[in-house]
């Protein structure tokens, strides 16, 4: 009490929200700064520690974050709970693995709640450990027979197990019922749809579907504007960043030395790049990041930091000066590192992100030296994939509330590739799914060719090596198996539903060879 005495008054909160503030504007190193000052004059404040774990984690310093972590649950009177929240912050930082030990840790308390074994149920499915996902699933509904989320989860690898039938008795009881809240009913009627298509009764599939996005259309409001921006911006980078731009950066970037061997895997949404990035992260001189936010957060934002938000690309990019981009390059070779876990040393890094079409100019101007290696896939085929897919609303998934948005958001993406892919003085090599799949050989050894990798038999067992790591996108339960070919062509059991969109797709299936 004494310490608290000698604040200013109110000054600990202040500096709680100065904290939030830098957060919000991800200014991380600020949070961490403002947090250890409030630390420091409340030491044992458990909300405080956990949120300076937080901070630690969003910089890659999973030592200090795991510390922090570790004196929140000491200076907890009741620490199940603290346990939990630790949990949850190692998954707000992106460590699933840091995460389930955690989870595990509250899972043999006496008090625990059927919340933590749904968790590590999903944490197990994500990791295709379905037996034992199917055993915590079921422990949860022993405490609790009646818990949404775990009889959600429960049908769901009952379908992963193949189990239809007792996935969709599962499913209907629970949207019978009327329970839980509107993402958690759209879940379960996304789950519906992709009972009814295993099944082949693709109207009721499509049924499900649409009574999923309705639940979820209500919120969409302020995710649908930021989409709309982010594709008026991409609409501005398609007149601005010409030929001659990207020439001139090229030349620019090669006092950048030294060059590192570096990749980005891109292409959209439902494209195969999973699938490919699986391959490729089985090679032993290859390294992959999957879907981080740290190409973004190391490399681009810090040249967009001291312009306001809806500043011209061309206009942000044309500034940045050597020291700046110097900087960039070497916050993401480390942090990428750091969140990976794994050396790079002259190992080939390959960042994998259907999402980053937009940023191509950016990584451009920053990394000269990148090769883009884009994942091609039937159009169709590739907007049934995102609109069927059960993703948590934000400005991408906001798209794919209707097919109609779904196929909007195909042309922006997948249009500005076409637009600027002949400027580009990079490197870059497109690769058909469907070419994957028909023969994994022959499509592996062009990719290996394209990025410089010798051959190496290991890329065959992808699948297996699948089965040892996390894998982020939603495909982490077909990656783990041999490859498959059910999935080509799987738009034509809904080819009345598309029919209206494909005079808008037709460019892009006559582009890539789809006729």
């Amino acid at each position: 009490m004494k310490r608290q005495a000698l604040l200013p008054k109110g000054s600990l909160g202040r500096l709680i929200k100065q904290s939030a503030e830098a957060w919000e504007r991800q200014d991380y190193q600020a949070a961490i700064d403002f947090l250890e000052r409030a630390q420091s004059h409340d030491p044992r404040n458990p909300s405080i520690l956990l949120d300076l774990g937080r901070a630690y984690g969003a910089r890659y310093d999973y030592a200090n974050a795991e510390r922090c972590l570790e004196l929140a649950i000491r200076a907890a009177p009741r620490q199940t709970g603290v346990i939990i929240d630790a949990g949850h912050r190692c998954q707000e930082f992106g460590k699933d693995q840091m995460a389930g030990h955690y989870f595990e840790r509250a899972a043999e308390s006496s008090d625990a709640t059927a919340d933590v074994f749904v968790t590590l149920a999903e944490l197990h499915e994500r990791h295709n450990q379905l037996d034992k996902a199917t055993q915590l699933a079921d422990r949860a509904l022993g405490l609790d027979a009646r818990h949404p989320s775990a009889r959600l989860v429960r049908a769901r690898l009952d379908r992963l197990a193949g189990k239809w039938s007792e996935a969709g008795e599962r499913v209907r009881a629970l949207l019978d019922g009327n329970e839980g809240d509107p993402w958690l009913r759209a879940r379960a009627w996304y789950e519906m749809g992709a009972i009814q298509d295993r099944l082949g009764r693709y109207d009721e599939a499509m049924a499900a579907f649409l009574e999923a996005k309705a639940l979820l259309r209500p919120a969409s409001a302020s995710p649908l504007k930021i989409l709309q921006s982010n594709q008026a911006r991409v609409r501005e980078m398609e007149g601005t960043i010409s030929a001659a731009v990207l020439e001139r950066w090229h030349h620019a970037g090669a006092v950048l030395n030294p060059t590192r061997p570096f990749a980005v895997l891109l292409g959209h949404p439902r494209s195969g790049t999973t699938l490919l990035e699986q391959i490729l992260d089985s090679h032993p001189d290859i390294v992959t990041a999957e879907e981080t936010h740290v190409l973004f957060h190391e490399a681009c934002l810090p040249l967009r930091r001291k312009f306001p938000p809806n500043a011209p690309v061309l206009e942000v990019l044309e500034s940045a000066t050597e020291s700046l981009i110097r900087q960039s390059r070497e916050n993401y070779f480390r942090s990428t590192e750091l969140f990976t876990g794994k050396p790079l040393g002259h190992k080939l890094l390959i960042d994998k992100n259907p999402s980053l079409n937009s940023l191509i100019p950016s990584i451009s101007r920053i990394f000269p030296e990148v090769k883009y290696l884009v994942a091609i896939r039937d159009p169709r085929d590739v907007c049934l994939s995102c609109f069927m897919q059960p993703l948590v609303l934000n400005p991408g998934s906001s798209a794919y509330l209707s097919l109609a948005g779904t196929v909007t958001q195909y042309v922006s993406s997948m249009g500005f590739w076409r637009t600027i892919s002949p400027r580009l003085r990079n490197s870059w090599t497109e690769l058909r799914y469907e070419d994957l799949v028909a023969d994994l050989e022959i499509s592996s050894r062009r990719a290996l060719a394209f990025l410089g990798v010798e051959w190496n038999d290991e890329v065959l067992r992808y699948h297996e090596h699948a089965r040892n790591k996390l894998v982020l996108s939603p495909s982490y339960a077909e990656v783990t198996k041999p490859v498959f070919k059910s999935a080509v062509g799987r738009w034509r059991n809904y080819r009345t539903y598309l029919e209206p969109y494909l005079k808008e797709l037709e460019p892009f299936i006559k582009s890539f060879g789809y006729e």
